[in-house]
């Protein structure tokens, strides 16, 4: 039986695809180099034309098209969010398969390990991260993918204990098979599903850890845009041009809150129980 799409969530689909294709294509759609400065235009308001250009979104304090550069922006985010996703969904899953399987010491370590990580506050272990070994974009992705594994063990983890019990389990045992082929080909795919609702709300937390390090100036660095850095340049000129902290801030709200609906949705279809909690 097909799964039902409300209207509401057609709309955060197609509002997410929207986003998807704006990042992807930034080259098409942006008007302008979003790199080009001109002190002559800057801080210029939303629709103003000048005579080789219109700046629908207006210009920032360098004269650099904002339309352009929230479109670069919604690039950097969204690739950082899903390499750094990766990267966690990975060594979480890896981790988690283990200690279910092996149990003992093994799963002891490791869940000792993840109460230990999850006691630091991931944000602030990021900002501290970064700080340490500098900025930069690879980075950036190692050190948001590194710090928000723990979720991921602990779900594999508890998945994995579930399924090892199984009949087919036992009977895959008594056929010979090992370790390595029961957890890819017979365990990993029976707990893929929580493992997907746990990405999907990941990943809004991820463009959400971006920004604000690119806003205190630990992410993405200048002069390639981010959203954060976006924000974070306009920021002393809120009073006098608004758009350069409205439109990203706007843009940052509406995906995030268009993820996070999602994997509400996500997760309700994995485990219906989860409605009536």
């Amino acid at each position: 039986m097909r799964a039902r799409v409300s209207p509401g969530i057609a709309i955060i689909l197609l509002l997410l695809a929207g986003f998807v294709l704006a990042a992807a294509g930034a080259e098409l759609l942006s008007p302008a180099d979003p790199l080009r400065q001109s002190l002559l235009l800057r801080l210029r308001e939303p629709g103003f034309a000048s005579r080789t250009a219109t700046y629908w979104l207006g210009t920032d304090d360098l004269g650099r098209d904002l339309l352009s550069r929230i479109l670069y922006g919604a690039r950097a985010s969204l690739l950082v969010a899903a390499l750094s996703v990766s990267v966690s969904l990975v060594v979480g899953t890896a981790l988690g398969l283990l200690a279910g399987w092996f149990r003992g010491w093994t799963a002891v370590l490791i869940m000792r390990f993840v109460d230990t990580m999850l006691s630091i506050p991931a944000i602030l272990l990021a900002v501290l991260t970064v700080a340490v070994l500098g900025p930069g974009f690879i980075k950036l992705v190692m050190v948001l993918g590194l710090t928000r594994w723990p979720r991921y063990t602990r779900v594999a983890y508890a998945a994995t204990l579930q399924v090892a019990g199984l009949p087919y389990i036992k009977a895959a045992e008594m056929a010979g098979c090992g370790a390595t082929r029961i957890l890819w080909r017979h365990i990993l795919p029976n707990i893929a599903g929580p493992l997907m609702v746990v990405a999907t709300s990941e990943f809004g937390l991820m463009i959400l850890f971006e920004a604000g390090l690119s806003f205190l100036g630990l992410g993405i660095q200048p002069p390639y845009p981010s959203w954060g850095s976006i924000m974070s340049a306009g920021r002393q000129y809120v009073t006098r041009a608004w758009w350069l902290t409205v439109f990203p801030g706007a843009c940052l709200f509406v995906l995030v809150l268009c993820v996070n609906v999602f994997g509400d949705w996500l997760r309700d279809r994995v485990d219906p129980r989860s409605r009536s909690r």
